[in-house]
């Protein structure tokens, strides 16, 4: 499934080739997208307008051959965080505004949130949030260098409930060690879920990568930080019990 653009939401992806692209081949060339679920949302002209305006600003375009250097993306030597799959970036936005010492970026194909957290975040002057349209596995795999992360945020994935469907999860142990490979000592990886069959899942995900350590021993208590969203109270109001865990790469 692919999205229905406009003319307008096009001529974004005409003026920036790269916001089109969210996953590469494992040969040669682009090509479209099949791994993804991608929501047809019509773009509002706000963030038609905030994709002109400031994707320079608040964007990192994809690079396969390019390492980031996260002293040059935020002018600083802060802390990193990195969420992936963002939604509408609700929590996102509200962490990072509550706090400016640490730099964040947000992981998100879906287009319209894409677009509305980077115009909230102009909207709001953030300095210390950056955003990529971009398949999150391969931004890892190509873009970040081992022991330079300080956090991962995975609030919310997609459940993927029915057992067919199970090997679509994102919390599998390949990508939970590239997630510790990433991280730096002591650094951190906070997941969020409602759907508790997937929570005990991550826990003995995590269980099984050698470098990380549950200091909990099983579900983590709620971080206050953390803000509520809007997906998360529609949970709540079914009854839904949400679930957290906490997971840290050893130290020395």
């Amino acid at each position: 499934m692919t999205e229905t653009l406009t003319e307008e939401e096009k001529s974004i992806f005409d003026l920036y080739p790269n916001l089109a692209r969210v996953e590469r081949r494992q040969s040669n060339g682009w090509r479209e997208i099949k791994s993804f679920v991608l929501r047809g949302q019509k773009l509002k002209d706000y963030q038609i307008q905030a994709l002109k305006d400031h994707y320079h600003d608040y964007a990192i375009p994809y690079s396969e051959n390019e390492k980031l250097d996260f002293q040059k993306v935020f002018g600083n030597k802060n802390p990193v965080v990195i969420e992936i799959g963002f939604g509408m970036g609700e929590s996102t936005l509200k962490i990072a505004k509550a706090n400016p010492d640490t730099n964040y970026i947000g992981i998100e194909v879906f287009l319209y949130g894409f677009s509305k957290l980077l115009a909230n975040a102009s909207k709001e002057g953030l300095k210390n949030l950056k955003v990529m349209r971009f398949d999150a596995v391969q931004v890892l795999q190509d873009m970040v260098q081992d022991s330079s992360v300080d956090g991962f945020h995975v609030f919310f994935p997609d459940p993927w409930p029915k057992k067919r469907h199970h090997k679509k999860r994102l919390i599998q142990v390949p990508f939970a060690e590239l997630l510790a490979s990433k991280l730096k000592k002591g650094g951190y990886i906070y997941c969020v879920t409602d759907w508790e069959e997937y929570a005990k899942q991550m826990l003995e995900v995590f269980d099984k990568v050698s470098s990380l350590e549950n200091p909990y021993g099983g579900f983590a208590p709620e971080r206050p930080w953390r803000p509520e969203t809007g997906f998360e109270r529609k949970g709540l109001e079914k009854d839904y019990v949400i679930n957290e865990v906490w997971v840290e790469k050893r130290g020395e």
